[in-house]
């Protein structure tokens, strides 16, 4: 199984951005997808999730600007992030709860998109 995140970059203040992450491989149901991010300096932090249920929550930093949701046809999960500010600043990572085909629960990760916000 693997996870490709890409749509980080430079946006200005207040501006938006959409991440989105694509799983592939031997997955037979996707459980969990979340996004973490980590501003330099600083520890990982969760950012969203999104269950196989289409249940969603937020970080209180992100709630009401940023929006988890996912296209189960194409294994896709994207956050949307609008009223971007300095502090989410920082290396984007999606994750993911996936069973694989032999029926293996296990942990993935993607390799991390940079998003820089900034004037």
């Amino acid at each position: 199984v693997q996870l490709q995140a890409c749509g980080g970059g430079l946006v200005q203040p207040r501006g938006s951005l959409r991440l989105s992450c694509v799983v592939s491989g031997s997955v037979f149901r996707i459980n969990v997808m979340s996004w973490y991010r980590q501003a330099p300096g600083k520890q990982r932090e969760w950012v969203a999730s999104q269950s196989a249920g289409t249940t969603t929550t937020y970080a209180d930093s992100v709630k009401g600007r940023f929006t988890i949701s996912g296209d189960n046809s194409e294994n896709t999960v994207y956050l949307q992030m609008n009223s971007l500010n300095a502090e989410d600043t920082g290396v984007y990572f999606c994750n993911g709860d996936i069973t694989s085909w032999d029926r293996t629960d296990n942990d993935y990760w993607g390799q991390g998109t940079q998003v820089t916000v900034s004037s």
